[in-house]
């Protein structure tokens, strides 16, 4: 699909990975709706663009808010589904106010919005969804029990999806980030990684983003070929995937990452 021309919406453009999503798509001629919970730093963001830029501020954890997100957004051409809450750490610690939070904005928005922006593609014959994932969403580790159910539910939402309207003009696509650096939930944190653990830019998402929608992929990686490799092995052999992982410290590493996100539930 060409973005030139074209209408996109992306939700959690106030993050690092959205950001830069927004610049990446403005740059290939699209009109960017940007979406997010702080005003002021959207409208940052909204005026930096310039031209073909509208924001469009909205709270996507509320019942009602991609309701109201779609509405204010009319016709949209690609839907960039980004905003994400860390949710990481043990079940058992979190209320369960943060657990209705996490599905809400991590997996509940981009299924209602997609529901409400999808008929306007289908009747157009031309659109793209994007869902940000995380590998994650392809092999869980500790502490990540609710994060993983919701980027796992992203996968298996796009895989049906597709299969319902990848001959109608739509395509479907799911981004998996790994660890990213410089902006974003795991950079906010300032958690150190363990020198064989690389990261991604921000800018290296979006890039995939707009590699996937232009190139119609359904799925994309954004990580060093050791993390994808271990996510591949992982599902082939979970257990003794997870058993070399303890061992290296996922678990420390774990723990430091829910203590640093727990402020963000």
């Amino acid at each position: 699909m060409q973005l030139a021309g074209a209408r996109a919406l992306v939700t959690g453009a106030t993050g690092g990975i959205g950001a830069a999503t927004a610049r990446a798509l403005h740059a290939r001629g699209a009109h960017v709706l940007l979406t997010g919970r702080r005003e002021d730093v959207l409208e940052e963001l909204r005026a930096s663009l310039g031209a073909r830029a509208e924001a469009l501020p909205e709270d996507l954890a509320e019942r009602e808010g991609p309701g109201r997100l779609a509405a204010a957004a009319g016709q949209v051409d690609v839907l960039v589904a980004n905003a994400a809450l860390p949710a990481s750490g043990r079940v058992e610690d979190f209320e369960p106010d943060q657990i209705d939070r996490a599905i809400d904005v991590n997996l509940r928005a981009p299924v209602q919005l997609t529901r409400a922006l999808l008929p306007g593609m289908l009747e157009r014959g031309r659109g793209h969804v994007v869902l940000v994932s995380s590998l994650s969403g392809k092999a869980a580790s500790p502490r990540s029990g609710i994060y993983s159910a919701t980027k796992f539910g992203l996968r298996g939402f796009a895989a049906g999806l597709r299969e319902d309207v990848e001959q109608q003009g739509v395509g479907v696509s799911v981004v998996f980030p790994g660890f990213v650096s410089d902006a974003g939930l795991f950079a906010d944190t300032g958690v150190k990684l363990p020198p064989w653990v690389r990261t991604r830019t921000p800018e290296q998402v979006a890039e995939a983003v707009v590699r996937a929608v232009e190139r119609d992929r359904p799925e994309v990686d954004v990580a060093p070929l050791s993390l994808r490799l271990g996510t591949r092995i992982a599902g082939l052999a979970p257990v003794t995937v997870a058993r070399v992982q303890r061992r290296l410290g996922s678990e420390r590493i774990a723990d430091a990452l829910a203590d640093a996100q727990r402020d963000k539930r």
